[in-house]
């Protein structure tokens, strides 16, 4: 398995591990139509405009030796006042949860912050989602700032973790 920096030939895999994931990390936190309905042609759009969108945006992905893309974290510079970079985006396969991929991937994030003068870090999570709540408070984030979002006209609660010093999520 490899970390690597996304190009744009790796954008349909990562549109494939986006859709899948939120097919079975948020069924039952968000609408079954709207997940349904994700489609992984326009999740490739979504991320080929992510990385040509402001904010410095990166997308590093896990690649299986068989060359499949099986997770990726997506990063960029941030608007907050008090975290100058936001991980915006974390998923793994399903099957690929647990072995340490996320905790990688997320280095390779703060690794790229950090060599870019960036040394604070914030996420969103939907607040019902107690895993990935989890992973980032096991990981020494600490919750900041709640909003709402709305996904097929369900409204979620979402909480905001942060780093101030991302020096500790660096692996390498």
């Amino acid at each position: 398995m490899e970390i690597r920096k996304a190009s744009k030939k790796d954008l349909a895999g990562v549109a494939r591990v986006y859709v899948d994931s939120w097919r079975t990390t948020y069924r039952g936190l968000v609408p079954g139509e709207y997940l349904d309905g994700l489609s992984y042609k326009d999740a490739e759009k979504r991320w080929t405009d992510f990385l040509q969108g402001g904010n410095e945006p990166i997308i590093y992905a896990a690649v299986h030796q068989s060359g499949k893309i099986i997770g990726f974290a997506a990063g960029r510079k941030s608007d907050d006042e008090h975290f100058k970079g936001e991980l915006y985006s974390l998923y793994l396969l399903q099957e690929c949860k647990g072995q340490g991929l996320g905790k990688q991937l997320l280095s390779a994030i703060a690794n790229h912050f950090k060599e870019n003068g960036i040394f604070s870090m914030m996420v969103w999570v939907m607040k019902k989602n107690q895993s990935g709540r989890g992973f980032y408070e096991r990981i020494g984030g600490k919750e900041y700032i709640h909003r709402t979002s709305t996904f097929g006209g369900t409204v979620v609660d979402d909480v905001a973790y942060g780093w101030k010093d991302i020096s500790k999520l660096c692996l390498k």
